[in-house]
């Protein structure tokens, strides 16, 4: 994945492209509240902060800087994942509007979890190689 070119093809790439415009929709259809606006304020924020960590991670010219950008998209993913339940808890958006959406962010979550993962692995076999 290191130094990749062609991102928009990764299946991570369009999964984090699309939670992105996923993200972009609620903040347009959040109630015009103060709350409102300032809770999805952050949301948009970070929510569409991961896919460009992510891409960014691609375009590394190391494994430890992939890793770097990668466990900021994980970061970014964690605090979108707070706002979503805070828009929840304040009940400023249904529970059931957001299910879906909770849903991805753990998928995606996960994926960020096992790129890390086998970067640190591959990171530590090349330092082993010296």
């Amino acid at each position: 994945m290191v130094g990749q070119r062609k991102t928009e093809g990764t299946e991570l790439a369009k999964r984090t492209k699309a939670y992105a415009l996923r993200i972009i929709r609620l903040y347009g259809a959040l109630p015009k509240s103060p709350e409102a606006q300032v809770l999805g304020k952050q949301l948009l924020r970070s929510g569409t902060s991961v896919g460009s960590q992510y891409r960014e991670g691609c375009r590394s010219r190391s494994i430890a800087e992939f890793i770097s950008k990668l466990s900021g998209a994980l970061q970014e993913l964690d605090e979108t994942m707070y706002w979503l339940e805070l828009l929840q808890d304040a009940d400023i958006v249904r529970a059931s509007r957001l299910t879906s959406l909770i849903d991805e962010s753990d998928q995606i979550s996960a994926m960020l979890v096992a790129s890390i993962n086998t970067a640190k692995r591959r990171l530590r076999q090349k330092k082993g190689k010296r």
